[in-house]
């Protein structure tokens, strides 16, 4: 496992710049790998662990970087519930730990850096020294990670007879005794809305 100085510059280049929540990340991750046992997520490891993270902020890519898992590779799984935490599963194990940042952590960094111009600075700076005790609190969970879900599981893959377009990993929900896909079976759903001719939605 790389140090948290090589991590911290390899997380920096791949997201573009480092700030605080790139600080978080990197070092729950490491923490979560710690409490689990596993040192090689690269390598000998990279298919034991599944991690579900909680927030799509900065401290998501560090997160990434440090363990392996990708969502290509359906290694990481985003729950969009806006909380700075991550849970860690080992599946060959079952054990699991969840890692939350302590709110208390941002006023511990405004007390070890009073003098410093921002926050952001204050926090990147802490979070670098601060004790995994002082930034997180971490929680022995299960998480059922289903067969479907599991990275390597290609699924079954249907077409919508409504909009025509494949659908993989069983995403489809049973309406009038039809399958459809989840933006057909309930379009109120939709993050998209098709336009109408002559280009107006």
């Amino acid at each position: 496992m790389h140090s948290l100085d090589e991590l911290l510059k390899k997380a920096e280049q791949a997201h573009g710049h480092m700030c605080a929540g790139q600080v978080l990340g990197v070092r729950m991750a490491l923490l979560g790998l710690r409490r689990l046992g596993i040192a090689d997520p690269h390598g000998a490891d990279r298919k034991r662990l599944v991690t579900y993270v909680e927030i799509d902020r900065c401290a998501t890519d560090a997160i990434a970087l440090v363990t392996g898992c990708r969502l290509g590779k359906r290694a990481l799984k985003f729950r969009d519930w806006g909380k700075m935490a991550a849970t860690f599963v080992d599946v060959t194990t079952g054990h699991a730990v969840r890692v939350v940042a302590l709110e208390t952590s941002r006023e511990l960094a405004q007390q070890l850096y009073p003098n410093m111009e921002s926050k952001g600075k204050q926090q990147m700076m802490a979070y670098r020294e601060l004790a995994d005790e002082q930034l997180f609190s971490v929680q022995a969970v299960r998480v059922r990670v289903e067969p479907a879900e599991m990275p390597g599981n290609k699924g079954t893959r249907f077409l919508c007879p409504h909009c025509g377009e494949g659908v993989n990993f069983g995403r489809f929900e049973e309406v009038g005794g039809e399958r459809l896909c989840l933006s057909c079976a309930r379009p109120e759903r939709r993050y998209w809305i098709p336009e109408a001719p002559g280009g107006q939605a």
